[in-house]
């Protein structure tokens, strides 16, 4: 509970400070402005553009809210005494956030690019950019793509592989939200392609936004129905039932904003009440290794492609279903399925001091990702690509040593040596020399100390 308070309290405030400064500017309506898109509640005047590029990062631009909203969650869960979020799964359901975020300061909107040209090529229809029922007809458009590309993914065993990220975690609360694969924009967006014979380029990009960020706020445990709304709406009650490794949750309620389309399609389940969800996959990985949870169902699926004895079989292994077996549908049979039952959560109960020096890191490489991610566009990209490196390898470093991974220690220790030499040898121009001198000792510190570490004059000893 005490890494909780730790981590509340200063997640506050961060929150605190945004508040202060939409406060002081005068930009309080902006504030509630960003509060409405959380929940799709938008006025389309405000959100409308006549080219992509003149498009916000609604989705960046979001983080305060979603950690703003993470403390809301786990204080209700404190006062009904209820198990609140545990460090190591959270912070490791954010860092899979922050890597799919990095992707995107690789990639530059490239996943687009074909819808862009479509529409500049073949469009069929001219819609105005400028009138209400483009809006609505393109909120809609996106949302029935959505659930194709949703249900591909849950369906096509390759895109399995990348989207099981996002169902790894065995627990169900808004941290699990922000839980994305590193290519997970890639998976998708052919499907979305149809739209581009009609819908301008600005109103997808804008609403694919909106799309993701409503359905940041239906991962919890905290809100159990909407009453009539559930009959049209994606609600937390119907996606507990989608992450569910019970065999009655596999491939159900795969809407992002309305659940209509599964009721129109045969894929909506309703929670059942006399029965316990487990959360995660039906064949957990007990690791909080982002690079590990990232990678190791694509090469399972390679693995699974290797096995078959025919080219037939082989790509069936790719391109069917994850349950798919010779001479069975394309989907497989729940009886070929395994039956997951109530089981024990994967745990490493580190000494406070440790998880404090990982959360405390965790902030250090949030802070360096912002930072790149405000300038990425003027830097080259090889040195954009070699940030991402580094920060994606932060990440997987203190994973591990929330896995009290063998040589944990020493990759961390080199991860410490390496950013203290690119501090002393190159020059970052727009930071202050303080905050530089400052993590510059506080890394040389914890370098010292996984030094000590490595050559185990000191231990960390699992609680």
């Amino acid at each position: 509970m005490e890494e909780v308070s730790n981590c509340t309290e200063a997640v506050t405030s961060v929150f605190i400070k945004l508040l202060h400064n939409e406060t002081k500017n005068g930009r309080f309506d902006d504030f509630f402005k960003g509060l409405g898109r959380m929940f799709y509640i938008i006025d389309p005047l405000d959100t409308t553009f006549r080219d992509k590029d003149q498009v916000p990062n609604f989705y960046r631009n979001a983080w305060p809210y979603f950690l703003f909203f993470i403390i809301i969650e786990n204080l209700v869960l404190y006062l009904d005494k209820k198990p609140t979020f545990r460090l190591n799964d959270g912070l490791t359901s954010l860092s899979h956030g922050l890597v799919q975020e990095c992707g995107r300061l690789i990639f530059r909107g490239a996943e687009s690019y074909a819808y862009v040209y479509l529409y500049e090529n073949f469009r069929i229809v001219e819609l105005r950019w400028d009138q209400a029922s483009t809006w609505y007809l393109a909120a809609v458009g996106v949302d029935f793509c959505y659930y194709w590309v949703h249900r591909a993914c849950h369906e096509i065993h390759i895109l399995w592989a990348q989207h099981q990220v996002h169902h790894s975690s065995e627990e169900f609360n808004l941290a699990v939200g922000l839980r994305q694969s590193l290519i997970q924009g890639w998976c998708g967006f052919i499907f979305y392609l149809p739209l581009a014979f009609a819908i301008p380029p600005a109103h997808f990009v804008t609403h694919q936004q909106f799309n993701l960020l409503y359905q940041f706020w239906i991962h919890t445990k905290t809100v159990r129905t909407l009453g009539p709304l559930e009959f049209f709406f994606n609600t937390p009650q119907h996606h507990r039932v989608h992450h569910g490794a019970n065999i009655w949750c596999l491939d159900k309620n795969y809407g992002g904003v309305l659940i209509i389309w599964d009721r129109i399609f045969g894929t909506f389940a309703e929670e059942k009440k006399n029965e316990e969800i487990v959360y995660g996959l039906v064949f957990n990985q007990p690791s909080f290794n982002i690079l590990h949870l990232q990678t190791f169902y694509t090469a399972y699926v390679f693995q699974r492609f290797k096995e078959m004895n025919c080219w037939q079989h082989k790509l069936a292994a790719i391109f069917y279903g994850p349950s798919w077996q010779p001479g069975r549908p394309r989907l497989g049979v729940d009886e070929d399925k395994f039956k997951v039952v109530p089981r024990q959560k994967y745990d490493v109960k580190l000494p406070l001091w440790c998880n404090i020096y990982l959360f405390v890191h965790f902030c250090i490489v949030v802070y360096g990702f912002q930072e790149l991610a405000s300038r990425h566009l003027v830097l080259n990209p090889v040195t954009v690509l070699a940030f991402v490196i580094y920060i994606i390898a932060s990440l997987t470093s203190i994973g591990l040593l929330f896995d009290n991974a063998p040589y944990a220690c020493i990759m961390e220790l080199f991860r410490c040596m390496i950013l203290v030499t690119a501090l002393q040898k190159l020059e970052f121009k727009d930071v202050d020399n303080d905050v530089l001198l400052g993590c510059e000792v506080f890394f040389v510190l914890s370098g010292l100390f996984w030094l000590l570490q490595s050559v185990k004059v000191l231990q960390i000893k699992e609680i």
